[in-house]
């Protein structure tokens, strides 16, 4: 395990090295030692335990949506937001060294990987198989060392696992980018003057006529642009609605008090949770 003693910041991502969460890190940061983890939650617990200063977490990407799972284990990992990061993803289809796309049989990635490169699965004919992580596929091909089957992942992946690039860019559209949060143990608030600040804030609604309603319109009423709502189902018995929002704003602001204020008011005791400020990164 690493020590959190070392001179530079650690970074801990999940998967191999290689991976998007790889490259993401070292563009944002300066200087780091990266921490790969075999899953969000490991990656998550690395960083609560102090292990990782910081956590690269990937929650949505303009092709393939939203990263399952992370919205159900981003409120519990006792994490806070500290700032975003907007990763341009660029697939190659990877293969063995003298291998040839007309070798191909079935390709290996991420489903994430998958969802964003249907077209030239198909205009191939390759069978989709997936795999928990990029860069994992394409270290599994090497391994395995079977010319039939590729991998689609990053340029770093190719050059860490002595992979050759069949074909450069196969994603489905030019802006396929994934969004990044940064969390960390303790949250950062930025100043109050930065121009745009993002609030993340969790909820769950009482059981009231038009409770979500009243909530909304208290960012409405008083201003405050809201850039992402989404609904889950959580509690003990997975009956509870929960909601996820990315409001503009700044939680010292007179605006935003008095929205909070408001969603307090028509949520369920002890559920309004912030789990972080940070300063909105342009795309």
């Amino acid at each position: 395990m690493i020590s959190q003693k070392q001179d530079k910041l650690v970074v801990a991502f999940q998967g191999m090295p290689g991976a998007y969460s790889n490259i993401a890190c070292e563009a944002y940061f300066n200087e780091i030692t990266t921490l790969p983890c075999n899953s969000f939650e490991d990656m998550l617990k690395t960083t609560k335990k102090g292990i990782s200063d910081y956590a690269m977490v990937p929650v949505e990407n303009s092709l393939a949506g939203r990263v399952a799972d992370i919205h159900h284990l981003i409120p519990e990992s006792g994490l806070f937001i500290i700032g975003e990061h907007f990763q341009r993803v660029n697939h190659q289809l990877l293969g063995l060294p003298n291998t040839k796309i007309e070798d191909l049989k079935s390709v290996k990635s991420h489903a994430q990987g998958l969802a964003q490169c249907r077209k030239v699965l198909n205009k191939f004919n390759l069978t989709p198989i997936q795999h928990i992580d990029t860069a994992g596929a394409a270290e599994e091909i090497f391994r395995i060392g079977d010319p039939t089957i590729g991998a689609i992942a990053s340029k770093m992946a190719a050059e860490i696992y002595g992979l050759s690039i069949l074909k450069e860019n196969i994603e489905d559209a030019e802006h396929n980018t994934t969004r990044f949060l940064i969390m960390a143990k303790k949250p950062i608030m930025p100043p109050i003057d930065i121009q745009t600040t993002v609030t993340t804030i969790i909820f769950e609604v009482r059981s009231v006529p038009a409770a979500l309603y009243k909530v909304l319109g208290g960012f409405a009423t008083n201003g405050i642009n809201l850039t992402k709502l989404e609904s889950y189902i959580g509690g003990k018995e997975m009956n509870a609605a929960r909601f996820y929002v990315d409001a503009e704003g700044h939680p010292e602001t007179v605006s935003m008090k008095n929205a909070l204020e408001e969603m307090h008011f028509y949520s369920e005791p002890n559920s309004v949770k912030i789990i972080g400020t940070y300063s909105r990164k342009k795309k």
